[in-house]
């Protein structure tokens, strides 16, 4: 992935180095300026991210921006290509990661809008029924602190589980659990890429996947998930881009458009409601 980021940004350097030298002959700046401020460049997951913007593509192409999707497998690159320069934004993280991702590494970025919420869910192998699980059952979550809060508010909301009074859910951990009546084991150092393999492998008793990659292994998280989220979650994956270009009219037209209704609409259909979009 690394190089594959070195390999645009040595692209775009040549292709600066060559509208500037195109300035000193007429007829060719104007094309390579045109073709520079046209094309919109989007860092995103490739489920259900990707795949969103590849279908509003042509739309955009008919308010006159050519969007270039890269497609990330993780939760780091994307934004340090934000940060360097080398995409203009990036579709692929809820709101709450983003918050923590902006404090601890002092990016300038700015959240433009939300565009859908792809509920969290928890799976298992080895029951049917949540009624089914055991005194003692481990549950495998991801590595990442900002999803332990939605899962532990998933937990608590299904009474297998209390936080200490004030805690505030979406910032919660695992220690701020005062009540585990089950005595539930929870084992917190896989990373969100890897947890569909770690269900398919039989491993937990129930493993909490983000939907995007329950989506990888042909889970639908409405249908197959045992406990999920409620529809209320805060969670919603935003649009991210440098805040210097939180007024550039290429991103304002591709939130707009991802808010149109007949995408909208699309979304829904195309997940089975298990992907739903937010209009803000």
């Amino acid at each position: 992935m690394k190089k594959k980021i070195l390999g645009f940004a040595a692209v775009a350097l040549l292709t600066v180095g060559l509208a500037a030298c195109g300035n000193s002959s007429s007829g060719s700046s104007d094309s390579s300026s045109k073709e520079k401020s046209d094309t919109l460049v989007v860092g995103a997951s490739p489920t259900p991210h990707a795949e969103i913007l590849e279908h509003v593509k042509p739309l955009l192409e008919k308010e006159g921006v050519n969007l270039e999707i890269k497609k990330f497998d993780d939760y780091v690159l994307p934004n340090k290509a934000l940060a360097d320069k080398d995409i203009d934004a990036n579709y692929f993280q809820h709101k709450p990661f983003f918050n923590k991702a902006v404090k601890e590494n002092d990016y300038k970025f700015t959240d433009v809008g939300a565009v859908h919420i792809e509920p969290m869910g928890l799976y298992s192998k080895k029951i049917k029924d949540i009624k089914e699980l055991k005194d003692g059952a481990t549950i495998i979550t991801s590595n990442s602190e900002s999803d332990w809060g939605r899962i532990i508010t998933i937990l608590q909301d299904a009474d297998l589980v209390k936080v200490k009074e004030g805690v505030d859910l979406e910032t919660a951990t695992f220690d701020d659990i005062a009540e585990n009546p089950k005595h539930l084991k929870f084992e917190h150092s896989i990373d969100p890429v890897l947890l569909a393999t770690t269900y398919n492998n039989d491993e937990g008793d129930l493993v909490a996947i983000n939907a995007n990659f329950a989506y990888g292994v042909g889970l639908n998280p409405v249908k197959d998930a045992l406990l999920l989220e409620k529809d209320n979650s805060p969670y919603a994956n935003i649009i991210a881009v440098r805040t210097a270009d939180k007024e550039d009219p290429r991103i304002e037209k591709l939130v707009k458009v991802l808010h149109e209704k007949d995408v909208q609409d699309w979304i829904l259909k195309k997940w089975d409601g298990s992907v739903k979009p937010v209009d803000k």
